[in-house]
């Protein structure tokens, strides 16, 4: 495994992250095809044994129940103080008022139950999950700064929104003396590119960490076009990201299994390969619901795409309106 800064901290973290959303109760929340506890336990051991040490979970994940099997796994499986633990805020976690969001109360509340849930008494990273339009940013991020003193959480990120919007809150934070955001989980991989026009140059600039998330389309860059998944079939939030430039998108999906035919290497390795080539970014955030899936992550690592492998990967590839968050 390799490790890498956080950013422009001293924090080492895996250069695979791996996303916890796959792991939770599927009759919680909205997502049908997350993995139960006795089939998740595995393969957060599997990460772990393979060195992965940056493990990326959420509040609403499966309502909080990915958040508990995390955080018995790490208690069984690994030092606590051996993991990078991050986890978000944002998304409504009950009914009613303050129930969501990120007010200072919904951020004291959240924070104080995401602890709990994961049997922790502080993670390593705590991000907003989207922008909050009727929250004033200098609310939320003084709001961070003293979970960030009160030693709850030792680094604050952020996750999908304009890039006008991060540069603000990170300018808001720098004036005011506030606790910076030192990543920034978006949404990017060979099927959506758009950040590359302003988040990638923006953080690269101020050297803040990324940390993709849906480095592999939902799987749809691992697999033939036309087949289908249990999960394609349920994941509401999927079916909204990839249905604006279908034909280019399939000649993607077709490059990248040309590529990986002829290095006689699983699809997923190629695409991961793509991402981890990226000046900007640290870590991709995997979801594995396979063992295959975190071997693949891994070994990914190891693949060096030539010019003309990328080349042939991204030409195809034309402009998306926004897709993972507004």
């Amino acid at each position: 495994m390799e490790y890498v800064k956080l950013g422009r901290t001293g924090l080492e973290v895996s250069r695979i992250c791996l996303g916890c959303m796959t792991y939770g109760d599927p009759n919680k929340g909205t997502h049908a095809w997350s993995l139960k506890e006795d089939d998740s336990r595995p393969l957060l051991r599997q990460a772990i044994e393979a060195g992965i040490n940056f493990l990326d979970t959420a509040n609403t994940y499966s309502n909080g129940s990915s958040e508990e099997i995390v955080g018995r796994a790490i208690k069984d499986f690994a030092k606590r103080d051996d993991i990078v633990l991050a986890t978000k805020v944002f998304n409504r976690m009950r009914p009613g008022p303050n129930g969501a969001g990120l007010s200072r109360k919904a951020i004291f509340d959240e924070i104080d139950n995401s602890l709990r849930r994961l049997g922790t008494d502080y993670v390593d990273l705590y991000q907003i999950h989207r922008w909050d339009y009727t929250t004033p940013i200098e609310e939320t991020l003084e709001a961070l700064h003293d979970v960030v003193k009160a030693g709850k959480a030792r680094y604050i990120g952020a996750s999908s929104m304009y890039a006008w919007q991060f540069a603000k809150a990170i300018y808001t934070s720098r004036l005011n003396g506030w606790t910076e955001f030192v990543s920034m989980q978006d949404h990017l991989n060979l099927l959506y590119r758009e950040e590359e026009r302003e988040m990638l140059p923006f953080c690269e600039d101020q050297k803040i960490a990324v940390i993709p998330w849906s480095p592999l389309a939902r799987g749809r860059l691992t697999r033939d076009w036309d087949e289908a998944t249990a999960r394609t079939q349920s994941d509401e939030f999927g079916k909204t990201l990839y249905t604006q430039a279908l034909e280019a998108d399939r000649k993607i999906v077709e490059a990248v299994g040309t590529v990986a035919k002829a290095r006689g290497i699983p699809r997923a390795q190629v695409a991961t390969a793509w991402i981890l080539q990226k000046s900007a970014v640290t870590a991709p955030i995997i979801g594995a619901s396979k063992p295959g899936h975190i071997a693949d992550a891994v070994a990914s690592l190891e693949v060096k795409l030539t010019t003309e492998e990328i080349e042939a990967l991204e030409s195809p590839y034309v402009p998306h309106g926004v897709a993972g968050f507004k």
